[in-house]
C-alpha cells in the first residue's frame, strides 16, 4: 500500500514507521511538504491513501484533495484538522473520505486507512452488486436536497431563495408547512408561506425534512409503512445529532435519516426471520455511494447495525447512528462496543433523550 502525506507532519515519520512494523504492515509512506510535489506524482503511480493538512502553504487542503480526486481517483483521501477547525470539515465533505485530528496519531491513521479499505471491499461485494444490479429501477438521487446543499454554501443566500427552491416540490412544501405549524415550532401563530416557514424551522431541520421526503418517499413500500419509516428517521436523526458535537453532530443527524433507506430496495435482508440477501444497511450504503453522498455518511449507514466493525478509535458517527436507531426503534444496543469506546455510562442519559424526543 502506497501512502502520501502532505504538510507539516513529517516529524512523525519515525512514529508511523514504528507503528507499521508493530502491526506487521508492509506500507510505503511518502512524506511531502508542498503541493507541487504532490501534484507532480505520475498518474500511473497508484496512490492508495492521500493525507493532507488543512492548509499546505497557500493552498487549502480541501482544494488539494479535489485536485487529487481528479488525478488519482483511486486514492482514499484524508484531511487533518487542527483543534477549533471542526467547522471546516463541512466544507470538505465532498472531497475527503475521512477526517483525523492533528497532531497525526499513527494508530488512528492505520485504523482510518483499514476502515476505508474495508468499506470499499464491502461496497464491491459481488453478492451486493448483483442484488442491486437486478433492481429494475433504483430510487432516484435526492436532487432537491443536493441542490439545497449547494445553495446553502453561498453565505449571501437568504430565506427567500431557499423558499423558492423548496416550492418546486409540493410534497416537501406540505411537510414543511405541517412541521412549522406543529405545537413544537408554531408558538400559536399559523404559518402559511414558505419563507416564514424556512425562517422558523431553520436550515438544518429543513434539510432533514427534504432529505427524508426525497430519499424515503420512493419505492414499493406501502404508504403507511413508508410514513412510519419517515417519522422514525426524523426522530432518529434528532437523537443522533445530540450524541455528538460540532460537524460530527450534523454528519450523524444526516446519516441517521438514511439508515433505513436500503429497506426500499427489493431482495435485501430487512431483519426478518426469513429474510435473505445482503443486509439493508450495506445495500443502503451502496445506494448512497451511487448517489454520490459523502463517504462519512455512506460509512455510517453501512455500519450502523454493527459499529464495532469500524476500525477506528473512539465513538463517532457510526456509533451515534447505531445508538439512535436502537433506542428509537426498540432494537438491541451493542453494549460491548459502548464499553470498548468508554461510552457505556452515558447510555442512561441517552435513553432519557430518546424518551423526551418520543414524547415531543
Amino acid at each position: 500500500m502506497y501512502i502520501v502525506i502532505v504538510g507539516e507532519e513529517g516529524g512523525r515519520a519515525g512514529e508511523l514507521e514504528l507503528a507499521l512494523r508493530d502491526f506487521g504492515l508492509d506500507w510505503t509512506v511518502c512524506w511531502l511538504t508542498g503541493t507541487g510535489e504532490a501534484l507532480t506524482i505520475p498518474a500511473d503511480r497508484r496512490i492508495d491513501v492521500f493525507v493532507s493538512d488543512m492548509q499546505v502553504g497557500r493552498v487549502q487542503g480541501a482544494h488539494l484533495l479535489e485536485q487529487v480526486r481528479s488525478l488519482h481517483p483511486e486514492a482514499a483521501r484524508i484531511l487533518l484538522l487542527d483543534r477549533g477547525h471542526g467547522t471546516d470539515a463541512m466544507q470538505a465533505l465532498d472531497v475527503a473520505h475521512r477526517f483525523l485530528r492533528k497532531p497525526l496519531d499513527a494508530s488512528e491513521l492505520i485504523e482510518a486507512v483499514e476502515s476505508v479499505q474495508e468499506l470499499r471491499d464491502l461496497l464491491t461485494n459481488p453478492t451486493l452488486v448483483q442484488t442491486i444490479g437486478r433492481v429494475g429501477s433504483l430510487p432516484p438521487p435526492p436532487t432537491l436536497y443536493l441542490e439545497l446543499e449547494r445553495l446553502m454554501q453561498d453565505p449571501d443566500v437568504g430565506a427567500a431563495e431557499i423558499a423558492t427552491l423548496i416550492s418546486q416540490d409540493p410534497a416537501v412544501v406540505a411537510k414543511v408547512l405541517r412541521l412549522s405549524n406543529s405545537a413544537y415550532f408554531s408558538a400559536g401563530r399559523a404559518i402559511t408561506d414558505m419563507r416564514t416557514a424556512v425562517t422558523r424551522l431553520g436550515t438544518r431541520i429543513l434539510q432533514r425534512l427534504v432529505l427524508t421526503s426525497e430519499a424515503l418517499g420512493n419505492g414499493a413500500m406501502p404508504p403507511a409503512e413508508r410514513e412510519a419509516m419517515q417519522e422514525r428517521a426524523l426522530r432518529t436523526s434528532r437523537l443522533a445529532g445530540q450524541l455528538l458535537s460540532g460537524p460530527s453532530a450534523e454528519l450523524a443527524a444526516t446519516a441517521a435519516l438514511l439508515a433505513e433507506v436500503g429497506k426500499l430496495l427489493p431482495g435485501v435482508n430487512r431483519g426478518g426471520p426469513d429474510d435473505t440477501g445482503p443486509h439493508y444497511a450495506e445495500a443502503g450504503a451502496y445506494l448512497l455511494g451511487l448517489w454520490g453522498l459523502p463517504m462519512p455518511i455512506v460509512e455510517a449507514v453501512a455500519y450502523h447495525h454493527r459499529p464495532g466493525a469500524v476500525r477506528m478509535s473512539g465513538f463517532w458517527v457510526p456509533g451515534a447512528v447505531h445508538v439512535a436507531c436502537a433506542l428509537v426503534g426498540g432494537l438491541a444496543i451493542d453494549e460491548e462496543y459502548l464499553r470498548a469506546t468508554f461510552q457505556i455510562e452515558r447510555l442512561p442519559e441517552w435513553r432519557e433523550k430518546a424518551e423526551a424526543i418520543g414524547a415531543a
